[in-house]
C-alpha cells in the first residue's frame, strides 16, 4: 500500500497500537486525539475495530485504503481497485471505516487531529473510505472536542452535545471525488497496472491515453476499457485525480503554481488553475504553504 509514497527520505515509521486512551465507547463514541507529526512519518497498514476520521488543521497527508470487491469509491462509483490513495489538504479529511486497512504517511508537517468513532454511530451504508469536506462548524467542533486528560468516567452533557454535533455535521458533509485507485497488483491486468504506475511517477510526460498504452503495447480502445472495466472510471477522469494527486502536495511545499503547472502536463497557468478550481472548488493558491513577505513580517 505505498504506490503514491514519497521518496524524499527514509520514513520515520509510528507506532499504531498505542491507542488506548483514546479507544471510543457506546458511552463516549467520539474521541479526538491530537498531534503533531514531522513530514515523512509513517504508520504502516493497520485496522481499528472503530471508524476514523482523518484530518489536519495544517500541513498535508496521503491516506491509502484497501477497498473491498463492491465498495463505491466517494460513495458513487464502483470500482475492482484493491487500493486508492487519497491526499488530505486542511479543508477536507477522509472517513475510514470500521475495519478498513489503511496507511497513513505525512508529506508536511501536520497538525493531525484524528477523529476515532465507535462502530455503532457509524452511518449507515458508509463502508470503506471516502473524503469528506471539512466546513467551519465541523473544524471548530473538532477543536472543542480535544479534551484535556484524563477524562471523567462519564462523559458531560458539553462533551455529549459536541460529540452529536460532529457526527450530524460528518454525516451532512459533502463528498468529493479525491482519490486514484489502482487495479490489484496480483489479479489486475498487468498492463492496466503498469500505465497507472507510470501516470503517477511522471503525470506530465505526456497526456493522451494513446501515448501511455502505446508504452505497455496495449491500444488505445482496449486500455480505455480496462479503466471502465477494474476502475469504474474514464482515463480522463482517473488522470485527474492522479494530477491533483500529484499538484497538492507540491503546493503545500509552497512551489510557484507555474512550476506545479508544469510539472502536471499543462502548458498554461490558467488552464491548470481552471482545472484545479472545478475540481477543488478554490484556486491552486488557496492549497498553496508559501507565505506571502507580507505574512512573514507580521
Amino acid at each position: 500500500m505505498n504506490s503514491l509514497s514519497p521518496a524524499r527520505k527514509t520514513p520515520r515509521f509510528m507506532p499504531v497500537g498505542d491507542t488506548d486512551l483514546f479507544t471510543p465507547t457506546a458511552a463516549r463514541p467520539v474521541r479526538v486525539r491530537a498531534r503533531v507529526l514531522p513530514a515523512d512519518s509513517h504508520f504502516e497498514p493497520h485496522r481499528h475495530a472503530w471508524a476514523q476520521l482523518a484530518y489536519c488543521a495544517t500541513g498535508m497527508v496521503q491516506v491509502v485504503c484497501a477497498t473491498e470487491a463492491d465498495a463505491a469509491a466517494g460513495g458513487a462509483v464502483r470500482t475492482t481497485a484493491d487500493e486508492v490513495t487519497y491526499m488530505v489538504p486542511p479543508s477536507r479529511a477522509v472517513w475510514i471505516a470500521p475495519g478498513a486497512l489503511h496507511a497513513i504517511h505525512v508529506l508536511e508537517r501536520a497538525e493531525l487531529r484524528t477523529l476515532y468513532l465507535d462502530a455503532s454511530v457509524t452511518p449507515a451504508g458508509w463502508r470503506g473510505c471516502r473524503v469528506i469536506m471539512v466546513s467551519s462548524l465541523l473544524r471548530e467542533l473538532i477543536h472543542a472536542l480535544d479534551l484535556p486528560a484524563p477524562l471523567p468516567a462519564s462523559p458531560s452533557s458539553r462533551e455529549t452535545m459536541l460529540g452529536s454535533l460532529v457526527l450530524d455535521e460528518i454525516t451532512h458533509a459533502a463528498t468529493q471525488a479525491l482519490g486514484v485507485p489502482l487495479p490489484p497488483a496480483h489479479t489486475g491486468d498487468k498492463r492496466l497496472r503498469a500505465l497507472c504506475e507510470a501516470v503517477l511517477r511522471a503525470p506530465g510526460q505526456r497526456a493522451t491515453l494513446a501515448g501511455w498504452a502505446a508504452d505497455v503495447g496495449a491500444s488505445e480502445r482496449t486500455m480505455a476499457r480496462l479503466f471502465r472495466d477494474e476502475l469504474g472510471t474514464s482515463y480522463q477522469q482517473w488522470r485527474q485525480q492522479a494530477v491533483l494527486a500529484h499538484a497538492l502536495p507540491m503546493l503545500a511545499r509552497g512551489l510557484p503554481v507555474s512550476q506545479v503547472a508544469a510539472a502536471s502536463g499543462y502548458a498554461s497557468d490558467s488552464a491548470f488553475s481552471a482545472m484545479f478550481k472545478a475540481a477543488m472548488g478554490a484556486s491552486p493558491s488557496h492549497f498553496s504553504g508559501r507565505v506571502e513577505p507580507a505574512e512573514a513580517a507580521a
